[in-house]
């Protein structure tokens, strides 16, 4: 059975985990919706990729955003939340924010 300490420890380092997997997620979805959809439809006159990866990007960057904005004030400071938010905007940003997830993690005691 866990301490009250350790389940205290495990809560954020969840959260972190959670939030670190929903940023790779919406990064895929922008990757293959930006570099495989739009080109499909732009090249081989195929818009039926965008019609299909555009809503599902489109939701994965609303649980990711709605995450970040979760967690902003507690897990994440503000500047953390706003570069996390900003990135979700880049082609590969959610990999070029990978290290603000490990240096979280170590502050946490997991590193």
């Amino acid at each position: 059975m866990r301490s009250d300490t350790s389940l205290t420890q495990a809560q954020p380092l969840q959260q972190l985990r959670t939030l670190r997997l929903a940023s790779l997620g919406e990064g895929a979805t922008l990757l293959l919706l930006v570099l495989v959809a739009v080109p499909l439809k732009r090249l081989a006159d195929w818009p039926m990729g965008v019609s299909v990866m555009g809503p599902i990007h489109g939701a994965a960057f609303v649980l990711y955003a709605a995450l970040v904005l979760r967690h902003s004030g507690g897990l994440l400071r503000g500047r953390d939340s706003v570069l996390l938010l900003l990135a979700a905007f880049v082609p590969f940003g959610a990999f070029m924010v990978s290290g603000l997830f490990t240096r979280k993690a170590a502050a946490l005691g997991q590193g």
